[in-house]
């Protein structure tokens, strides 16, 4: 990939469908059952109308800020997501080597393809994304490793109970290759998702033997009780459950409906999230997650009470079109658009993007 080609993520987007398989396009691109709020996300977002401000005399924006106490060059992080060497031999090191020439903290998945000891070596800032397995004593030794690997962060995704039915993996009978493992955790003791059986996903089946699908506050109250790391919420939809997020100890929500692959009708992310961030007040942090794809979007979030965001699917692209370069490329695309939204918008700092106001628009 030729660094002037691509000009967006879509064109991006592009070049990775024409140099995947069709099955792994399916499993990095599709959503949950009819794929309603997968495309919500994206309607959603481009309801979101920015104000912009004028005359405030500044020469060039500054996109820094700090997730979650760590410092970022960009007020977004790359979101954990699985088995990225289905994409790319290098997987996820390609990913979080990308991470870190960007600035911006990146969350390691429990399923990554690479282990969390060898992506502390890309000198990426780490945050721990953990899956409640049904092991107790598995779920506290992965947080032992990622204390151990240096990560800063530890974000538990809330909204899996089961994997949702990704009819695109269901269609294509989607199973992983023997070379792609889920580095963090053992086949004797979770299973594995390399068995074809035709008309189911393996990848589901894994998920439901492994995944602990009676996830509630206790299990969160008990982490919190385990680790010194910030602890945050990543599939928080509703208002009531942010402010029960804070007064279990959580340090963090993300807004998320996992990118459309989880409840098919669930409501799109930006359309949650004023709520939500009207709800914590100050008391966490509340980032989005879901539908993410240009630095507008990145502007629309901030402004719609965001503190940051996780871009997930084009970092997939990336990675999938040319490796680290490919990554590198998008999250270089997104900062370039940041810039300049922020410039056109009137904003001197990420403090005055949180200050926009935004109007909500109706599409025909």
């Amino acid at each position: 990939m030729a660094r002037d080609e691509p000009l967006t993520v879509a064109d991006v987007a592009r070049l990775a469908e024409a140099r995947l398989p069709k099955e792994l396009w399916d499993y990095v691109e599709g959503g949950s059952g009819a794929e309603t709020t997968l495309a919500a996300n994206r309607a959603a977002l481009d309801a979101v109308a920015l104000v912009p401000r004028v005359l405030g005399g500044t020469e060039a924006p500054d996109p820094t800020t700090r997730l979650l106490g760590s410092a970022a060059a960009l007020p977004f992080a790359v979101a954990p997501m699985a088995y990225q060497r289905l994409l790319h031999p290098d997987g996820e090191l390609a990913t979080a080597a990308a991470a870190a020439a960007a600035g911006v903290p990146y969350l390691v998945s429990t399923l990554s393809s690479v282990p969390v000891e060898d992506l502390a070596k890309t000198g990426a800032t780490l945050w721990f994304q953990l899956y409640w397995l049904r092991s107790r004593g598995l779920v506290e030794s992965l947080v032992r490793r990622a204390e151990d690997a240096g990560c800063e962060a530890l974000m538990v995704t809330v909204d899996v109970p089961v994997m949702g039915r990704r009819l695109r993996d269901v269609r294509n009978s989607f199973a992983l290759p023997d070379d792609v493992v889920a580095a963090h955790l053992d086949e004797g003791s979770v299973g594995r998702a390399h068995d074809h059986r035709h008309g189911s996903s393996a990848i589901a089946a894994h998920t439901a033997a492994a995944f602990a699908p009676g996830l509630g506050w206790a299990e969160i109250e008990w982490l919190r009780g385990r680790t010194p790391l910030p602890l945050v919420l990543k599939g928080v939809l509703d208002h009531r459950d942010a402010v029960l997020a804070v007064e279990s100890g959580v340090d963090a929500v993300v807004v998320s409906n996992h990118g459309g692959r989880q409840l098919d009708g669930a409501v799109p992310s930006i359309t949650a999230l004023p709520a939500v961030a009207e709800a914590m007040a100050g008391r966490a942090d509340v980032y989005l997650d879901s539908g993410v794809r240009s630095g507008t979007d990145i502007l629309r979030a901030l402004a719609s009470g965001a503190h940051g965001v996780l871009v997930g699917r084009p970092v997939l692209y990336g990675l999938a079109a040319d490796g680290a370069r490919g990554a590198g490329h998008v999250l270089s695309l997104l900062a370039e658009e940041v810039r300049d939204a922020m410039t056109l918008a009137g904003c001197a700092d990420v403090a005055a993007a949180r200050a926009l106001s935004t109007v909500r628009t109706v599409r025909t």
